[in-house]
């Protein structure tokens, strides 16, 4: 044989080999990975099938995988008509059981197969199963929105797809599948994570199967699945407590609060996070808030303020740190005349530093932090997080107005030292700051997510970071002792909590052009001894952090003492 001619019958060969091997490696592919999809999808067009859960979509759950959408089932009417032999009685049947419109249901029946959206007591069910009407069942649906979600800023919510061009995009950006019929996430955890909470088939349906013609298929029973397998969705796991979220909602409601609690756990997860105002989540009920201005559904615990004089925590750490004051260091306070920033109270006069701290003297940090200079300052805020605005399982974007650069403008200094001026910060890096200390000088990065959990097993973990040593630990232990002065003899005694002690920093940083309004916060943490809970809490527009935060501190953190 030629030699020309077996080289090209040879290369004929390989690349036939190489081109098969490509069709067997597809195929399998799809029987073995995609295998379940496509046999889903095939079995849809053969059945007619009515979906029993309200939003086909993966769970966000507290760390003990409770769902804090408040997700929950109840029985619903589901009506195959085809297999309805008189209509119009078994409408007036329904009807005279649920009390509502004999021909509001008819109009139902008419479509294909439906679930009737009528809530089901225990009784109506019972009457409507002893009918043993042809293809009406009673089934459980799954509802992804209770009356009370959690959290709502933080998980965020649903909206449709708004049009054919939004579909194109999500599907090319996530690697889904997305049609005008879907829901997505539009903000909070919902949004960060819908690639892997989208599904594309639901875990729960009724089927009745079909022939092409759309006949029914004799002999073969109307099928009620309620816990098939879904290998698209995903569960996000979060570090929140729903039995402390829960409270602390409860009480920012009664007190009728706006503004932000976050309460965060001595390893750096956030155990709550919730803001007020706030809105329900439910897609039916959304659309009642839209006129509310984008406030209500802004994320209030990673929103920057200024803090106020919490901020003298920093200050006072640098202080410490660098030896340039002792506890017993006086100094000068001339009240609301002092000649360098006015206090609030009428004149401390000779004050040591401890005091000047517990007493929240703003002449003595305004000279304590002239002496110390901006860029140890800076140094200093950084370390303690407050340039930090990363959360750990929770990527929110970053707000370019926080700069700790700022503090080195001219004339800002002063006003800095006491939280005021161009400082900002979020309640979360406020309490990963008091975690610092509590720490004994080692910040911890607050985390939101523990994990994404998914079918078979599968799980994507979010570590919580090992920590950073920025304080010595002589210098955090005489700030928890400063601290303590402060709830049991100074402007935050209103949060002590008896029976268990606690520590923090009052703070009221005074806004608007006549500086009559006034962020309160207060920071700080309970126990006193042991502590377990960092608390930080935000009112906005409140009388000052001493009156108006400290109070609220003390009510949360004695409800979470109670708990379990």
């Amino acid at each position: 044989m030629d030699t020309r001619i077996a080289k090209r019958l040879v290369w004929t060969f390989s690349l036939l080999a190489f081109f098969l091997c490509i069709l067997t490696a597809r195929l399998g592919y799809i029987q073995v990975v995609q295998g379940d999809l496509y046999s889903r999808r095939a079995l849809a067009r053969e059945t007619g099938s009515v979906v029993l859960e309200d939003y086909s979509r993966g769970a966000i759950l507290d760390r003990n995988l409770s769902p804090l959408t408040g997700s929950f089932s109840a029985n619903r009417l589901v009506v195959f008509p085809k297999l309805v032999d008189d209509k119009r009685a078994v409408a007036s049947g329904i009807a005279s059981v649920m009390g509502v419109d004999a021909l509001e249901i008819k109009e139902q029946l008419e479509a294909g197969p439906v679930r009737l959206p009528y809530p089901l007591t225990p009784e109506q069910a019972s009457a409507i199963e002893s009918r043993n009407w042809k293809g009406v069942v009673v089934a459980p649906v799954n509802f992804r929105y209770g009356s009370r979600p959690l959290a709502v800023q933080v998980v965020g919510h649903l909206g449709r797809v708004r049009d054919m061009a939004e579909a194109e995009e999500l599907s090319e950006r996530n690697g889904r599948s997305y049609g005008l019929s879907d829901w997505v996430g539009r903000q909070g955890l919902e949004k960060f994570f819908e690639p892997v909470l989208k599904s594309d088939y639901p875990i729960s349906s009724a089927r009745l199967y079909i022939d092409a013609a759309g006949n029914v298929l004799q002999g073969l029973p109307l099928e009620v699945n309620t816990d098939e397998a879904d290998p698209t969705r995903s569960n996000v796991v979060t570090t929140i407590d729903g039995a402390i979220q829960s409270k602390v909602e409860d009480i920012m409601d009664r007190r009728a609060v706006k503004g932000a609690v976050v309460v965060m756990s001595r390893s750096g997860d956030i155990l709550a996070m919730a803001g007020r105002p706030s809105y329900n989540p439910d897609p039916d009920k959304i659309k009642d808030y839209m006129h509310a201005g984008k406030e209500i559904f802004l994320d209030q615990c990673t929103a920057l303020f200024q803090p106020g004089s919490i901020f003298k925590v920093v200050v006072a750490a640098v202080a410490l740190e660098e030896g340039m004051v002792s506890e017993d260091t006086m100094f000068f306070c001339g009240g609301r005349k002092d000649t360098l920033i006015s206090c609030w109270h009428p004149g401390h006069g000779e004050i040591s530093f401890a005091r000047a701290f517990a007493e929240s003297c703003n002449p003595t940090f305004a000279r304590v932090g002239l002496s110390l200079g901006a860029s140890k300052i800076i140094a200093y805020a950084g370390r303690l997080g407050l340039n930090n605005q990363a959360i750990t399982g929770y990527p929110v974007l970053r707000d370019n107005r926080q700069n700790l650069n700022l503090i080195a403008q001219k004339y800002s200094l002063v006003n800095s030292s006491v939280g005021q001026g161009p400082v900002l910060a979020s309640p979360v890096q406020i309490t990963a700051m008091m975690n610092t200390i509590v720490n004994e000088g080692i910040y911890r990065q607050p985390r939101l997510v523990s994990e994404i959990s998914g079918a078979g097993g599968k799980k994507q973990t979010f570590p919580a970071g090992e920590g950073k040593r920025v304080l010595s630990r002589e210098t955090a232990d005489r700030l928890v002792k400063l601290l303590g002065m402060v709830t049991s003899e100074g402007v935050g005694r209103e949060a002590y909590v008896p029976g268990f002690g606690s520590a923090g920093k009052t703070g009221s940083a005074q806004l608007g052009d006549d500086m009559t309004a006034v962020n309160a916060w207060f920071s700080g943490f309970v126990p006193l001894h042991n502590p377990q809970y960092i608390i930080t809490v935000l009112v906005r527009d409140g009388e000052s952090g001493g009156k108006t935060a400290a109070p609220l501190f003390r009510e949360i953190a004695k409800e979470i003492m109670k708990l379990p």
